[in-house]
């Protein structure tokens, strides 16, 4: 499941007001989730979580789901 902060810092980078974020959704079907802002989205999920994340890691994502397992995984790590 998506977390509510998770969900924030992408609506807040992508400046929407709302939207359905899934756990099955990929960026494109997030509106203005382009590759541009797929940077920005990323930037702004490692400064909100305090993480860094490798890229490797952000090209094996396929959906917004897995990013959240990404970042969950980065949290429990330090």
């Amino acid at each position: 499941m998506i977390s509510k902060r998770l969900k924030n810092t992408i609506l807040k980078t992508l400046a929407l007001e709302d939207c359905r974020i899934d756990d099955d959704m990929t960026a494109d079907q997030v509106p203005g989730w382009d590759s541009l802002n797929h940077v920005r989205v990323i930037l702004a999920v490692e400064k909100e979580y305090s993480i860094r994340l490798k890229g490797l890691e952000i090209l094996k994502l396929k959906t917004i789901g897995e990013l959240q397992k990404l970042v969950d995984s980065k949290l429990s790590k330090s």
